[in-house]
């Protein structure tokens, strides 16, 4: 007698929304995942989960207020990549930022680095791999 197969439910995708802040000069920003969340210290771009009824632009936005204090201007998505961690399937919405206001306050208790190529923290979220390539690659 054989075992009944179990049919898996497909994973839902989270969607986030990342910013890719750029100053000028090309230095792009760097957070790291505070305490509390999974892959805490990995550093990462930073962003968060689209609420219900949020564009991805309105997301980032209330995302960066909340997490660096800070308002960004426009954010139209640039790429789009998907990343299956442990504890999510995410789809990563990334967008370039050249325009924000405001002062830098970490209010998670994370730290933050402006980086150019070779970046220098580690570990850097396994997801943000692709993205610093194609940064790389465009001279950023």
């Amino acid at each position: 007698m054989s075992e009944p197969q179990t049919q898996q439910t497909p994973r839902k995708h989270t969607e986030v929304a990342v910013g890719i802040l750029i100053r000028e000069g090309g230095e792009f920003l760097l957070s790291s995942r505070p305490e509390g969340k999974p892959y805490a210290g990995y550093w990462e771009f930073p962003g968060g989960k689209l609420e219900a009824g949020e564009t991805v632009e309105q997301a980032l936005r209330r995302e960066l207020i909340e997490e660096l204090g800070v308002t960004i201007g426009a954010a139209e998505v640039w790429r789009v990549t998907e990343h299956d961690y442990p504890h999510a399937l995410v789809r990563l919405h990334w967008c370039k930022v050249h325009a924000w206001s405001g002062e830098f306050e970490m209010r998670e208790g994370q730290s933050m680095q402006w980086q150019r190529f070779p970046v220098t923290v580690e570990p850097v979220l396994p997801g943000a791999y692709p993205v610093l390539d194609w940064l790389q690659t465009e001279g950023a």
